[in-house]
């Protein structure tokens, strides 16, 4: 008799992203099943303008800026103030820009502030989904608002962890989060990828990109992860919940 009302998730997680950017939760809403309740804290991002505006490419600063306290510190506590099973840093690229010791010491402070609330980091949990995988050689794909430098920058990030990069860009697609066509950005990997990678990584949360996922998989024939799909991984994983993701990736698949 009653209407569903969002009320009976059985497991509700946390989200934080940048304060105009609805990529992150509308990822991964679309990829958790409807047991799972999804809920976002923002965190100022000084690169983005009201509506999710941004120039072609986005300066440093900034993208280091974001998980500098006190911002994200406080999003953490507030957020962790929620009945969430766990938080996720939705953010990418100031893991290329500072680091993975810099990520590691990043998720250590904003664990000081979730009440004991687990907090994964979107990079860190990349590399355990390729490790997972045996992936030891990656193709990492971008999107086109970052330009050479943060690129670079992310290919060292995973260099950094015992990775091959025998292919990186930013991919070649208008520099507007809003018009990323799924069709163009399946296209535009597929025929990019060299054979040469096991897998293939696409940064950015912000980047319009787990529809894709599936496709790319069965037409390249290996693994293709996301900055949310990993995201989502890893917060299941530090949660150790039996939830099934279906139909975003071999990712998901995996058995202890």
């Amino acid at each position: 008799m009653w209407q569903r009302d969002g009320w009976e998730v059985r497991s509700r997680i946390g989200v934080l992203t940048p304060h105009a950017d609805v990529g992150p939760e509308s990822e991964i809403r679309a990829m958790a099943p409807a047991t799972v309740g999804v809920h976002a804290a923002r965190v100022p991002f000084g690169a983005m303008a009201t509506g999710g505006a941004m120039d072609p490419t986005i300066p440093l600063a900034p993208v280091a800026a974001f998980v500098e306290p006190p911002h994200i510190d406080d999003a953490v506590s507030l957020l962790a103030a929620a009945p969430v099973a766990v938080i996720g840093i939705g953010f990418t690229s100031s893991a290329y820009v500072t680091g993975a010791e810099a990520e590691e010491r990043l998720v250590d402070r904003l664990q000081t502030r979730s009440s004991g609330t687990p907090v994964v980091a979107t990079c860190a949990a990349a590399v355990s989904a390729l490790r997972r995988l045996e992936a030891e050689s990656i193709a990492l794909i971008d999107p086109p608002w970052f330009d050479d430098e943060l690129n670079r920058l992310g290919a060292e990030y995973f260099l950094s962890q015992g990775f091959e990069v025998p292919f990186r860009a930013a991919c070649d697609l208008p520099s507007d989060q809003h018009g990323i066509n799924p069709s163009q950005l399946y296209q535009w990997i597929l025929t990019h990828v060299p054979d040469s990678c096991e897998a293939v990584f696409v940064g950015g949360n912000g980047f319009r990109s787990v529809g894709v996922i599936a496709a790319l998989e069965e037409d390249l024939a290996r693994p293709v992860l996301t900055a949310n799909q990993v995201l989502l991984w890893g917060m299941l994983q530090a949660t150790r919940s039996r939830i099934t993701v279906e139909g975003y990736g071999r990712l998901f698949t995996l058995t202890e």
